[in-house]
């Protein structure tokens, strides 16, 4: 039993749970029929209705002295105080009454960083996932828990008056910064937790002039960090999970003026597709204490990886543990190498190119990569992303705030930024080929070991981006893209397309005279 339960705010608890061992949350998960379990002993759920955030259902609680800093839009949606106040005993009402399960961790491998989280649910499932998402306090730290934040996930509990509030549905995530309380109902996604203390992170450090990142992270052999910076879908953490690296975090890390940390303390991989060759340490981490989310599985328990029926985003989350090439502290010195990847569906990006510092400010705040066609419904064709600082939803402040602290830390410590593209060539998808993660490997493999500042580089017509003329490990035609089409004309037409597209996006920043700066380092029209 917690000590200080009844600081929660719930009745009538029948009992707590209160920071369970893996085996213990696993007897929960099987003895309340929370899903199955795999042929190899891991346990696999269904998040229902959502197999992904709910980004239009995230507010945050409007009031001073959080909402000067906050930048209000379609990201940052306010709450009122009196709703908020609303929504929250409507959740409470939910947890009480009922056996819950409390799990304690921390977010931030820094001690001078870090913050102390407590989540309270009443699905034992939903405690194993934040168990292995942020990082495990021992018996001492747990016996002196004292949290920063709480988050109280209600995932039963729906707002049936949502109409009448104004909001967007009857499910709510929302963010009360002066109170450092957080609630979620109506979602069962677990990724909402570990998003939602990303999202506070993101908002604490900056204004201690620290860097908070959506990016993975590893460290060589003589202490040579790299950061890879990337939004779904573009290999963040499979080119971050290297056999001859160690593993830092594949998601989410902060950059202080000792290095760079992880938040969390476990890895959230997706699964569509995986296979034990292209990914083996993806693949050999799915094993008891992993937590599967929306696979399909055969009566006998054994996942088909191929099988998307539910979702696209199927995942698994680990303890970091399970990668046995990890990185123990989960920091790092400060970065030698920045590494932007983009899944380019228009096949028009070279495959590896260097960038100024200026252009590296331009590509962070364009955040971009593309959907492909199928992916969801009336998609016919390659659609571009464009998230600012390659993590937006997650960002309460304006983006420029961390391209500052990012561009300052640059020129700071000397670090080199690429441009990488694990997407398309030879065509936009349907008619080209995505790049293999072999020829990947090898632009990574280059700028990781120095090689690629050997390279003689020539001028990227349009987006005026240096690129290799050779680079060992890849077939030379590739690293030009124009030589992979079959008709140049159409090649130009594509490319002029997706320039226009990087300058439009880029108007967003006019306003501000950061933005006007960088503006100058993107494609010329």
């Amino acid at each position: 039993m917690i000590s200080d339960i009844e600081n929660l705010g719930l009745n009538d608890i029948k009992k707590v749970y209160h920071n369970l061992s893996y085996d213990e949350l696993f007897n929960h998960e099987v003895k309340n029929g929370e899903g199955r379990v795999s042929s190899n002993g891991t346990f696999m759920v269904d998040t229902g209705v959502f197999t992904g955030r709910s980004p239009k259902d995230k507010y945050f609680v409007k009031q001073d002295p959080s909402g000067k800093f906050i930048a209000w839009g379609k990201v940052n949606k306010p709450i009122s105080k009196e709703l908020f106040d609303k929504l929250l005993s409507k959740a409470k009402a939910q947890l009480s009454g009922k056996e819950i399960y409390v799990q304690d961790a921390f977010c931030g491998a820094s001690a001078k960083s870090k913050k102390s989280v407590r989540f309270v649910t009443e699905v034992a499932w939903q405690a194993h996932f934040v168990k292995n998402m942020f990082i495990r306090p021992n018996d001492n730290e747990l016996a002196n828990f004292k949290s920063d934040f709480v988050v109280f996930n209600a995932c039963k509990c729906v707002n049936d008056e949502w109409q009448k509030d104004g909001l967007n549905s009857e499910v709510f995530v929302i963010f009360n910064v002066e109170e450092n309380v957080a609630v979620i109902g109506g979602t069962w996604y677990g990724g909402e937790m570990k998003k939602g203390i990303f999202s506070m992170m993101n908002y604490w450090l900056p204004l201690e002039g620290k860097l908070s990142m959506h990016c993975s992270a590893n460290v060589g052999k003589d202490g040579d960090t790299a950061l890879f910076f990337g939004l779904s879908g573009t290999g963040k953490t499979t080119l971050s999970t290297d056999p001859h690296r160690k593993l830092i975090g594949d998601d989410e890390h902060g950059w202080d003026d000792e290095g760079v940390f992880n938040f969390e303390g476990g890895c959230y991989a997706k699964c569509i597709n995986l296979d034990s060759e292209s990914e083996p340490e993806i693949y050999n981490a799915i094993r008891r204490d992993a937590l599967l989310e929306n696979v399909v599985a055969d009566a006998n328990g054994v996942v088909d990886y191929k099988d998307g029926s539910k979702t696209e985003n199927t995942r698994v989350s680990y303890p970091i543990e399970h990668i046995d090439n990890h990185e123990p502290s989960l920091s790092a010195p400060h970065p030698k190498n920045i590494i932007f990847l983009t899944a380019d569906a228009f096949g028009v990006l070279p495959p590896v190119a260097k960038l100024t510092k200026e252009q590296a400010m331009y590509y962070f705040l364009s955040g971009y990569t593309a959907k492909v066609a199928g992916t969801e419904r009336g998609i016919t064709e390659p659609v571009a992303t464009f998230s600012a600082c390659f993590g937006e939803p997650f960002m309460p402040l304006h983006p420029t705030a961390y391209a500052k602290l990012l561009g300052e830390k640059i020129d700071k410590h000397g670090v080199s930024v690429y441009l990488v593209n694990t997407g398309w060539s030879g065509g936009a998808y349907g008619v080209g080929k995505r790049m293999s993660i072999k020829a990947t490997r090898a632009c990574i493999n280059a700028i990781l070991d120095g090689s690629i500042k050997n390279c003689e580089f020539e001028n990227f017509d349009k987006f005026n981006l240096a690129i290799p003329k050779e680079l060992s490990g890849v077939e030379t035609r590739l690293l030009n893209p124009i030589n992979t089409w079959a008709n140049s004309d159409e090649y130009i037409a594509q490319r002029d397309k997706l320039a226009s597209m990087f300058s439009e996006n880029f108007k967003r920043y006019e306003d501000v005279k950061e933005g006007v700066e960088f503006a100058k380092a993107g494609p010329k029209l």
